[in-house]
């Protein structure tokens, strides 16, 4: 009887889990629409674009990760110890060793080689979590079943069939985040077709497994939103006024320059002119709020993800791993 019991327990959890799993319906008028503006505008054949949606499957878990990513609900002090860790650091310091050609030369072009690091471990570490999701469900899920983004996401949508015919990808098998980013560096669709290079000159673009074309595509995503080689991105600053500001766990904008948050009792160093642009930022720390000043490279790295605390983990992981490489390099 035990047994018994026990099978149709984990047959109950099978079909929870298979519930949470739909195929996608492409008679739906939205998914419709979208088929129709494949055809008419990118002169895609109709029975290829149904084939592929027919096989998208929306994904409940999908929808449940994007719902609570962790640069919304986690404080500062919590979401750094995910990224600063011991294993994490290791891995960009082998990850160095391995690939120290391409990111010397990609320092003597003023590519930003600490903030790249950075970028790799945090997204992917250093390509061993790239996803667990089928791009294809990932971005039907939420063009068509996300409501409060959907638009962004059939663009991204619209992209990736794009992607896909141009780079000869495995449309239904490539693999990415629940929110569809590919590859080590976790690019979106229309970043991959806007900022990925061929960093070897194959002849391809390979965000998965070709890491010239990883670190030369992440170097040039920076130096196309702006990144200006040989300045600060950001430094530690105090607040000398009573009521410090909330933290900013938000998209951030660069409403600000460094002579007027002076004015406004914010202390910090920097060799930038008064009319720089800068932002106040503030983390929730274990003991208090933790002031910090980011600069235009810190808005930067902000266009990869929007987010202050994970453009303080990129920053202070690349850091972490440049320290540890100085002290290991013999005198």
């Amino acid at each position: 009887m035990r047994n018994i019991l026990r099978q149709l327990f984990f047959v109950t959890l099978l079909c929870m889990a298979v519930c949470n799993v739909y195929a996608l319906d492409i008679n739906r008028v939205e998914v419709h629409a979208f088929i129709d503006k494949m055809v008419n505008e990118h002169q895609f054949k109709r029975s290829d674009v149904e084939t592929i949606l027919k096989d998208a499957e929306t994904q409940q878990s999908i929808l449940d990760a994007i719902a609570k990513p962790a640069e919304r609900v986690v404080p500062w002090f919590e979401y750094r110890e995910r990224f600063l860790t011991d294993k994490r650091i290791h891995k960009g310091i082998t990850f160095v060793q391995e690939h120290t050609l391409s990111l010397t030369k990609l320092e003597e072009q003023g590519a930003p080689v600490s903030e790249i690091l950075g970028i790799l471990g945090v997204e992917t570490m250093y390509g061993e979590s790239a996803g667990r999701f089928r791009v294809i469900d990932a971005l039907a899920t939420l063009s068509f079943d996300y409501p409060p983004r959907s638009s962004f996401f059939i663009g991204e949508l619209e992209q990736y069939l794009l992607l896909a015919q141009e780079q000869h990808l495995a449309i239904k098998e490539a693999m990415g985040s629940y929110a569809g980013a590919m590859g080590a560096p976790q690019f979106m669709p229309r970043s991959y077709r806007n900022f990925a290079v061929d960093g070897d000159s194959d002849g391809k673009i390979d965000l998965w497994n070709d890491w010239d074309d990883v670190l030369f595509s992440v170097a040039n995503y920076l130096k196309q939103y702006g990144w200006h080689a040989d300045e600060p991105v950001v430094v530690n600053a105090t607040y000398t006024t009573k009521e410090p500001p909330p933290y900013s766990v938000n998209d951030i904008a660069m409403n600000e320059t460094v002579a007027s948050l002076k004015a406004k009792g914010v202390v910090f160093n920097t060799t930038l002119p008064d009319t720089a642009p800068a932002v106040l930022i503030t983390l929730q720390g274990k003991d208090g709020p933790v002031f910090r000043v980011g600069f235009n490279n810190f808005f930067v790295i902000t266009r990869y993800n929007h987010s202050p605390l994970y453009a303080n983990a990129v920053i202070e992981l690349g850091q972490a791993i440049m320290t540890q490489l100085t002290i290991a390099k013999p005198q």
